[in-house]
């Protein structure tokens, strides 16, 4: 059996975001989201890429 090692993963306590000042402009930002190479959607629907938050039944449903 091959051994993989363990890939290194975070959770929502191993980030912290800090507010600040930003030259983007709310209208400039881009929130669509390619789901394939054909589909995209012009709204922000994107699950956290941590593990221990979405899970794959989570994924799935998505």
């Amino acid at each position: 059996m091959i051994k993989v090692p363990p890939e290194e993963a975070y959770s929502f306590d191993d980030v912290l975001l800090v507010p600040g000042y930003s030259d983007v402009l709310p209208r400039d930002a881009d929130v669509s989201t390619r789901l394939t190479k054909n589909i995209a959607l012009n709204i922000p629907i994107v699950s956290a890429a941590m593990d221990t938050v979405t899970e794959a039944r989570v994924s799935i449903s998505m």
